[in-house]
């Protein structure tokens, strides 16, 4: 589901990459966001952007001009989130997509590829390495 709020999210391991990009006019995009690329800025993920990262701090730029402001992403990590349709360590490897700025999932029809399980917890609950764009290798 789409945030409607920052989300605090639980990094395990380090994080590296931190990139400070312009935001598109008009949007908000909360903390813990997944960040898509449109058009050369930043803005909430939505399916098939290119994904940037995940957001360090809420970057609002509503009303605002496109590059107004900017958000802090980072570019790659492994972060603990619920996982749509994960349900067993079986899970491992699995590529992970997302649907919008808040919904894993291992569903990749229409969807954007950010990631990998790196471990199942219990429940939809994994430990999943995200990848910007700017340094994917998956």
């Amino acid at each position: 589901m789409a945030l409607t709020a920052n989300a605090t999210r639980t990094y395990h391991g380090e994080e590296s990459g931190i990139r400070e990009m312009p935001v598109l006019a008009n949007v908000r995009i909360f903390e813990g966001a997944l960040v898509g690329l449109s058009a050369g800025y930043a803005r909430p993920l939505v399916a098939l952007d290119p994904l940037l990262g995940i957001a360090l701090r809420e970057a609002n730029n509503n009303p605002g001009a496109s590059g107004a402001v900017n958000c802090k992403v980072l570019t790659e990590c492994t972060v603990e989130v619920s996982v749509v349709g994960a349900t067993a360590v079986t899970d491992h490897d699995a590529s992970v997509y997302a649907s919008d700025d808040g919904t894993f999932t291992l569903t990749s029809t229409s969807n954007t590829l950010v990631g990998k399980v790196v471990k199942w917890i219990s429940g939809t609950t994994c430990l999943v390495f995200v990848q910007g764009v700017a340094r994917r290798s998956l």
